[in-house]
């Protein structure tokens, strides 16, 4: 067994981490360690390269969040604010300042909506509408790289996994994509 201290905790093992707390503090129980350290790991690693491909890609990730959730409403690709608010789970605020923003950009048009007299719709244009595609099929042939060496099997039963430990399974979530 290899022996603490690490160059970096990151390269320590899990069960070596549980195994120092069993031994720095006997009784507490130290089992999620297994599961949750190398989930932690796997996340930060992908969030990494999310950012860095998002980079490359030209888009933001508030920008793409509100783009895609515009553009998987399908036609007209519009949905009002409160609507975008629920789906992303961000506050109007936020949404108001990202709507604003693409607004800028030339990616969404915002006019009066039919739900209501202070009700306001947001749409995709035909900039907004290409950009979103684009990084979206560089996003997901990027990331279906990612998970290239998992059969199709592997991928369901993790997907599987995951929804029993994701809070938000069953209800509408924010979105990743």
């Amino acid at each position: 067994m290899t022996e603490y201290p690490f160059d970096s905790t990151a390269a320590m093992p899990p069960e070596a981490i549980a195994a120092a707390w069993e031994r720095e503090l006997p009784g507490v129980p130290v089992s999620s360690i297994g599961v949750i350290t190398p989930l932690w790991r796997a996340a930060k690693t992908l969030a990494d390269d999310r950012r860095r491909t998002l980079h490359r890609i030209g888009i933001d990730p508030a920008t793409l969040d509100l783009l895609s959730t515009l553009r998987r409403a399908g036609e007209p690709w519009a949905l009002t604010t409160k609507e975008l608010a629920a789906q992303t789970l961000v506050t109007a605020g936020a949404i108001s300042q990202r709507v604003a923003r693409a607004e800028r950009e030339g990616l969404v048009t915002r006019s009066p909506s039919d739900a209501g007299r202070r009700a306001v719709a947001v749409t995709l244009t035909v900039a907004g509408h290409q950009l979103v595609e684009r990084a979206v099929r560089d996003l997901l042939t990027h990331e279906e790289e990612l998970v290239g060496g998992l059969t199709t099997e592997d991928r369901r039963t993790l997907a599987g996994l995951l929804a029993r430990l994701d809070p938000g399974a069953g209800r509408q979530a924010g979105s990743v994509v």
